[in-house]
């Protein structure tokens, strides 16, 4: 069963991986719709298809195999598990992480079909769950004790509000840095139009 457990851990670090790499490549997709033709377009289209190949050549495959092996282990000591709180808890912890690759799925379809509403700090947000639910799968699987669970909680809570303030501190000072959008004046008025062109004038016809 070694090999099993080192399967399943290999297919999870490669989840993770996926799990986090394809938020970004959603931010890049988000903000290079605020750029100008025809940059806009030719980013917009490159992320697009760096993001198809992640998920479906990466994440899904990934995510499939390390539930197979994973159940494998599960049920070759299926009477010892089911006695453990630290594994029921990390069993929550990764049906949750499941949950969050299927939420990440819809914005990835939105992102494909250019339907996609979040701005680019919601999906920072968003990005950083899957470390919580990493340390959290971490402190609890390392030690292996029941009591395992209070240090895990305690660290998704600390790690959780340490990233939101990190994000938080880097919004405030991109916006410093970004010069402000002035929006024109409708009331304002307006430059009278450009006088029409003159025809040119024949030239006359000399007898």
């Amino acid at each position: 069963m070694l090999y099993i457990k080192a399967l399943h851990v290999i297919f999870m670090v490669a989840w993770f991986a996926a799990l986090f790499y394809m938020p970004r490549l959603l931010i890049y997709y988000v903000e290079a719709l605020d750029k100008v033709e025809p940059n806009r377009s030719i980013l917009a289209a490159q992320f697009k298809i760096m993001q198809r190949r992640l998920w479906y050549f990466i994440s899904w495959p990934a995510m499939i195999l390390t539930w197979i092996f994973g159940l494998w282990l599960m049920f070759d000591r299926l009477g010892y598990f089911f006695t453990e709180a630290w594994f029921i808890l990390k069993f929550c912890f990764v049906c949750g992480l499941t949950l969050y690759h299927l939420q990440t799925h819809v914005f990835f379809m939105q992102a494909q079909k250019d339907t996609l509403k979040w701005t680019s700090f919601r999906l920072r947000l968003w990005n950083e769950i899957a470390t919580v639910f990493l340390i959290g799968i971490i402190f609890l699987v390392i030690p292996k004790q029941n009591s395992g669970w209070v240090w895990a909680l305690l660290g998704m809570i600390f790690l959780g509000a340490a990233i939101l303030m990190g994000i938080i501190i880097y919004r405030r000072q991109r916006e410093k840095q970004e010069p402000p959008v002035i929006s024109p004046d409708p009331s304002a008025p307006q430059p009278d139009p450009p006088p029409p062109p003159v025809p040119p004038v024949p030239p006359a016809n000399n007898p």
